[in-house]
């Protein structure tokens, strides 16, 4: 006899899968308290309640399982420099070998900053270190912005070095806290340094073996419209959690968190709806098509795509614990799966605020960076560039007009201020979109303020 399923056993299923890789990742990848985590973390309305989960930690074997009182059971794999993983759902492992990625660098206190950590912090005479201390505890005190923000770390650079560091009760330098869509922009990079290297162009026609039929205008789409998500996709995006359709396949946007698929191809395999360049849209489809190029960019090379971006990106610029977490299939999620410290995330931002060099070295291309924080000609409002956030139409009052920024749910930030030689990151746990936007406008004034 045939079990048949219900949508909402389906909807429970990929919800606790989901509840389960982010659990398994703030134990593993952040070495959090698995209790504290799903009282402070788990907040979508995931049709159960969190009371009823049996959670399993097994530290030996790496994993998380997570059952509930009716049956339904997940369970996710911690592998070492790659994160967790979400094991599909009626299956027992996942799809490819994990290999451990390591940084190659030196301990970061043995190393001068921005290398290491050694003299990192600076306290030139321009920059007021009460009204810095103040910018922080503005920051931090969710009395004073209406919902709670729930800030974890901020780093401030100013000329490159620390000029303001703070973190919550429980969080510290060595934190790596989920950094969600800030992932994107580092796509945006690992596309740059291929484009650096002449594998890439911009304007080439996106290598897709599977777009390139004569009839199929996908075949028209190209990496800098990829790179401005003005692909023109059909990729169905359920912005509300507590819509009935959002832990369904039928939201594509977020299906590739919950969902347990390989998200190159499912993002690869969508009809066109718009012509390419016409329609700006926030879509996960575009960065992670990227990602596929740069999968297959890399192992046409006869390299290997695991340890890629820390050999290219993170160990050139300092970086020693960005996790970036593949699916099933060895597949990087950059679009939300990755964590890192907000000294890392700095670096980052550094990075682009040096026009793509490091040290004397040229990481990215000339022109990467001005185009990255150009706004997409699709974009009528003018805050969206290459995989970046941009200030370029004044959403953002007290904001330069030339701030771009990496950005990810629940109010992560790399913001680069170029005018003002300024680096701000700030992660944490805010759950209003609204709200925040005006935390982050209240924030960054607060801290310039304390720049002369």
């Amino acid at each position: 006899m045939t079990t048949h399923r219900s949508d909402d056993d389906d909807r429970v299923d990929f919800s606790l899968g989901f509840a389960t890789k982010l659990l398994c990742s703030g134990v593993f990848v952040g070495g959090r308290d698995p209790q504290r985590f799903i009282d402070n973390d788990l907040h979508a309305p995931y049709g159960f309640d969190p009371a009823d989960l049996t959670v399993d930690v097994d530290r030996d074997a790496g994993t998380v399982t997570l059952s509930l009182p009716s049956g339904h059971r997940r369970t996710a794999v911690y592998n070492p420099g790659l994160g967790c993983t979400m094991i599909p759902s009626g299956e027992e492992r996942i799809h490819f070998d994990p290999i451990p990625v390591e940084t190659r660098l030196p301990a970061a206190d043995t190393v001068e900053w921005p290398m290491g950590d050694i003299s990192a912090i600076h306290q030139p005479a321009n920059v007021d270190r009460d009204a810095m201390e103040a910018a922080l505890d503005f920051t931090f005190d969710d009395s004073l912005h209406g919902l709670p923000q729930r800030a974890r770390a901020m780093v401030v650079l100013h000329k490159g070095r620390i000029v303001g560091e703070r973190y919550a009760p429980v969080f510290n330098q060595e934190s790596k806290l989920v950094s969600w869509s800030m992932g994107k922009s580092i796509t945006s990079a690992l596309i740059g340094i291929l484009i650096g290297e002449g594998e890439l162009n911009l304007d080439d026609p996106a290598p897709v073996a599977e777009w390139q039929d004569p009839d199929d205008p996908r075949r028209e789409i190209t990496i800098r419209n990829l790179l401005q998500m003005s692909s023109g996709l059909r990729f169905e995006r359920v912005e509300d959690d507590a819509d009935p359709k959002h832990f369904t396949p039928a939201n594509d946007h977020n299906y590739i968190y919950f969902g347990a698929v390989n998200v190159f191809e499912h993002s690869i395999s969508r009809p066109q709806e718009h012509p390419p360049n016409t329609v700006w849209r926030y879509r996960n489809c575009d960065p992670l098509t990227l990602g596929m190029i740069v999968k297959q960019t890399v192992e046409a090379r006869g390299e290997e795509y695991l340890s890629y971006p820390q050999r290219a990106l993170f160990d050139r610029i300092g970086i020693r614990d960005i996790v970036l977490e593949p699916d099933p299939w060895g597949n990087f999620v950059n679009t939300g799966y990755d964590h890192g410290t907000a000294r890392d995330w700095a670096r980052f931002g550094l990075l682009h605020l040096q026009d793509g060099i490091w040290n004397g070295e040229r990481i990215l291309p000339e022109g990467w960076v001005d185009f990255v924080r150009t706004p997409a000609p699709a974009d009528p409002e003018r805050h969206y560039g290459g995989q970046f956030w941009l200030n370029a139409g004044g959403n953002h009052l007290d904001v330069p007009r030339d701030a771009f920024w990496a950005a990810g749910a629940r109010g992560q930030t790399t913001m680069i201020i170029p005018s003002r030689d300024v680096v701000v990151v700030r992660l944490g746990h805010s759950l209003d979109s609204e709200s925040h936007g005006r935390y982050l406008n209240a924030y960054v004034r607060e801290v310039l303020g304390a720049i002369r």
